[in-house]
């Protein structure tokens, strides 16, 4: 997209005519200038100052008992537009993260669109029918790919939100089990010639770590990966790791444990998991209102979790509570939600970072949309042996199949660095 675009999508922004800026029309290329970049995050301020400002006339003439129609909905349009002026400067901020990682934009280009294009739906799909073959134009060529494991393990740690905040291990084995301090040790006061009596001491109980495999097995013919000249190494790498990273970002969420990881809400106190970890649930917090979010509730959720926790303390949710929280304001008028400012930076919820994980609950009744603490002391990812790569060209003659695989778990490690909120099923 170039500058001019963009500027010119921004002016109009700006003017107020947020209906006339065409969706999509934010998005930027992972090579943007500075100028871009500070463009969109000007953008996004600034539009957020005149969503505030319409919010704020939308309240006050509900509260008048006037008619609010137009208010509303040009509040909601204006909010949609802020939204993709945000999206865009996050994966902006995703795409140069990569770039300075070495996982994007280097090597061979592409001479044939069509073949990535082939491949990257045939990867998806998962059909063997679908297999690259040279026979066929539109089935696109592969060429063996190189240092696969480093490729994927480092896009994992940037599309996957949750490997991002929470505490990542290795292991060495099939299982994996943690020791925890029940305590229990105590002490007296004794004079010099008193007797010292037996203390009682702490005692420990564990808790074991299930693990899944996720895998993937696309196929080409052994004649195209030795006549191809199309770089299709990137492509291949990165369907698959988009793939692996939307399979177990869902499981750290909600997964239930059974050949895949146990997500953290299922630990949260009336979930599945609640009875399972030796010092108990997560806690949960009301959040003040029937099927909806209350600032009241997030300043309860905040303060509920105990002020050693709230050094690295940041919450989740996805994209449509996001929308809910930012009209959120506290008693002197001020919005809890605040834009960010740099390139780089999450937006911030009372001042405390903000994580979007889209497999986080919407929004309603009973519902658990929101999620409070310092996950790295909270969640613990296991990676077993990274991602493995079995090259079969015996099992689907004339395909030679290329069997990928990584085995990961994950589970809760400690409640007591977290808060969930749950929306209250009545006023």
């Amino acid at each position: 997209m170039s500058k001019k675009l963009l500027i010119s999508a921004l002016t109009a922004a700006l003017a107020g005519n947020f209906a006339s800026v065409p969706r999509g029309i934010v998005s930027v290329r992972a090579d943007s200038g500075p100028g871009d970049v500070k463009a969109l995050v000007d953008g996004v301020n600034r539009a957020f100052e005149q969503f505030k400002a319409e919010h704020t006339k939308q309240l006050d003439a509900v509260k008048a008992g006037l008619p609010a129609a137009d208010i509303t909905a040009k509040v909601e349009r204006i909010g949609a537009d802020l939204d993709a002026f945000q999206k865009a400067l996050d994966e902006h901020s995703v795409k140069m993260a990569a770039l300075e990682m070495g996982g994007g934009g280097g090597g061979t280009k592409l001479r044939d669109a069509e073949y990535s294009d082939a491949f990257k739906a045939h990867v998806k799909r998962g059909d063997i029918n679908a297999s690259l073959n040279k026979g066929a134009a539109d089935e696109g060529g592969y060429l063996t790919p190189i240092e696969w494991d480093r490729t994927i393990t480092d896009k994992l740690v940037l599309v996957s939100p949750m490997r991002q905040i929470c505490r990542v291990q290795a292991v060495s084995k099939a299982g994996f089990s943690k020791l925890f301090n029940m305590r229990g040790t105590s002490s007296g006061w004794v004079g010099e010639t008193d007797n010292r009596p037996q203390t009682n001491t702490a005692s420990f109980a564990s808790l074991a770590f299930g693990q899944g495999e996720i895998y993937a097995n696309p196929a080409a013919t052994q004649g195209i990966l030795d006549d191809s000249e199309i770089d299709l190494e990137s492509w291949l790498a990165g369907e698959v790791q988009t793939e692996f990273a939307k399979q177990e970002g869902l499981a750290f969420v909600s997964g239930d444990g059974t050949k895949k990881p146990t997500g953290i809400l299922t630990y949260v106190t009336g979930g599945a998991n609640a009875a399972v970890h030796p010092f108990g649930a997560i806690d949960v917090v009301n959040s003040g209102a029937a099927a909806d979010i209350t600032s009241d509730g997030i300043i309860d959720l905040i303060y509920d979790l105990p002020s050693t926790f709230t050094g690295n303390a940041r919450f989740i949710m996805n994209r449509n509570t996001q929308r809910s929280v930012r009209k959120l304001k506290d008693g002197m008028g001020n919005y809890l939600w605040q834009p960010s400012f740099v390139a780089g930076q999450p937006s911030t919820l009372a001042g405390y970072p903000l994580t979007e994980i889209p497999d986080m609950p919407d929004v309603a009744a009973n519902a658990t949309p929101i999620l409070f603490g310092d996950f790295a002391q909270t969640y613990l990812i296991l990676d077993r042996m990274g991602v493995r790569v079995l090259r079969d060209p015996y099992t689907a003659k004339p395909y030679v199949l290329f069997y990928t695989t990584k085995r990961v778990g994950g589970g809760l490690l400690n409640p007591e660095p977290m808060r969930a909120m749950k929306v209250a099923a009545n006023a």
